[in-house]
């Protein structure tokens, strides 16, 4: 690799960074670091300069997400007053109620106070949000000084010994006048001992003059990046942080309550490189462990018996653990529609509906018996264009191909029938290229296997995560093709 190379690379990525909205200024500057770190790098045995070069895009990034600042600690036994800020329409009101159940969750005694006294429904939708989650909340239909609803609301609380007070806060269409006024004027009323700034992943370029904007008017502790269910990756967050020096402390992934998690740079990194989420997935396997089955699908898929009802399962079991999964796969992520959260269930539950439309000898058969007559009766029997037949058969190839390729390996490396004895050199061997490359090839493997053994997984643990990343890895190689019509 050449400077002509190198130059190439950087534009490259330069590009793909604009097209996930990080702001130009940090973009330049950050090709900048990655020239020099390339450049001054010691060459190690078993790598190249383009890895090197990736290395040091990811470390670079990283330290644009982090701000250097430590985001607020709530402290368990006494008041907490965090105060939410950002524009309407950023999802601020729902990730009040997300949060303040997040905490709920863990132990901590919650409340919201609704100081929005400009949006019309702002507390009916509060309201509605707290009680469904059994939510202490407070807000008035009567009062229109957000100061006074925010005041006695914080105080009511603070005598019940609350731990954690919200308190939502007006938005506008646009950055005006009166809404850092007022921001202002509750900010000095209940002195917060944090104030969160709630971003829309979605709003482009615009994320660096919005977040200084807010960081000027009130003394941003903390940000929260909403909406990252859908294909936009985020990259305005890098711009939000740069410009308020603020940590992001969580992240929206989707409508539910539950769509909350903690931000975690890696992770984030992975997503918006459209790289795989290796540390998001185990966590969120971790949490949808008991509706999981996966050595019985391991074994199928070794000795190549894995079929189209066993693929409808897993479909289910991915609707369950939510479309958060899809943002963290890349080519599961393409395979979906544009739409966010429910384009992309409408897509899995589609599927669905096709297998059911088949009989039982199909969905145990081999693919090959689905000749025209086939694929038009299940067609019809769906109530689908004969085309989704078509996309769903072609989506199904890869993970037939994955089981046999593993088995193989597996069977030629004497491993017993235990995935955990391979080496990342034989997964490698199993794997589709595009799904290879899309980890990172033969280092990626490593490094994947690497986290999973720094997360302490047991033996079994990493058997049933091998196999998701063998059904997913499938998926992604070719799910979005298009059927061939006969």
């Amino acid at each position: 690799i050449d400077k002509a190379v190198l130059d190439e690379l950087l534009k490259e990525v330069g590009d793909a960074l604009l097209a996930a909205d990080v702001h130009q200024r940090l973009v330049i500057q950050l090709k900048v670091n990655i020239t020099k770190s390339a450049n001054s790098a010691e060459p190690t045995p078993g790598v190249n300069k383009r890895q090197l070069i990736e290395k040091a895009l990811v470390l670079e990034l990283g330290r644009l997400l982090e701000s250097g600042r430590k985001p607020y600690e709530p402290k368990k036994g006494q008041s907490n007053v965090i105060m939410f800020v950002g524009l309407q329409g950023a999802g601020k009101t729902t990730s009040v109620t997300k949060m303040a159940y997040w905490y709920q969750r863990k132990g901590w005694t919650t409340g919201i106070v609704c100081a929005d006294t400009f949006r019309a429904g702002a507390f009916d939708q509060v309201k509605q949000n707290a009680s469904k989650a059994g939510i202490p909340f407070y807000g008035s239909y009567t009062e229109r000084d957000p100061v006074v609803v925010a005041t006695e609301g914080v105080a009511r609380f603070r005598s019940d010994k609350t731990e954690i007070i919200i308190v939502d806060t007006s938005g506008r269409h646009k950055q005006e006048a009166a809404l850092f006024e007022e921001m202002q004027a509750i900010s000095q009323h209940i002195e917060p001992d944090d104030t969160v700034y709630v971003m829309d992943s979605s709003i482009g370029q615009a994320a660096k003059d919005q977040a200084e904007a807010f960081s000027q008017a009130v003394s941003v502790g903390s940000i929260i990046i909403t909406k990252l269910d859908g294909h936009a990756r985020g990259g305005g967050a890098i711009s939000a942080v740069a410009s308020t020096k603020s940590p992001i402390v969580f992240i929206g992934t989707g409508e539910h309550i539950d769509k909350f998690e903690k931000f975690n740079t890696a992770s984030f990194v992975s997503r918006l490189l459209g790289k795989w989420d290796i540390a998001g997935i185990i966590d969120l396997w971790k949490s949808s462990r008991g509706e999981l089955n996966e050595p019985e699908i391991m074994k199928k898929l070794i000795k190549g018996k894995f079929k189209l009802r066993d693929m409808r399962d897993q479909f289910q079991t991915v609707l369950n653990m939510g479309p958060g999964l899809m943002s963290m796969i890349p080519g599961l992520s393409k395979m979906m529609p544009q739409g966010g959260e429910q384009a992309s269930q409408k897509r899995i539950k589609q599927f669905m509906t096709i297998m059911d439309s088949m009989t039982d000898e199909e969905l145990d058969g081999d693919p090959k018996m689905f000749n025209p007559s086939r694929v038009y009766r299940i067609a019809h029997g769906a109530g689908l264009p004969q085309q989704a037949v078509h996309e769903l058969l072609q989506a199904f190839k890869p993970f037939q191909k994955m089981g046999g390729s593993l088995g193989k390996v597996m069977k030629q490396a004497g491993t017993g029938g235990n995935i955990d004895n391979l080496t990342s050199s034989q997964i490698s061997k199993a794997l589709d290229p595009r799904t290879l490359k899309s980890l990172g090839g033969q280092a990626g493997i490593q490094q994947m296997m690497k986290q999973m053994k720094d997360m302490e997984m047991d033996p079994s643990k990493m058997q049933e995560m091998m196999a998701k990343m063998g059904k997913m890895g499938g998926m992604g190689g070719r799910g979005g093709g298009r059927g061939r019509r006969r």
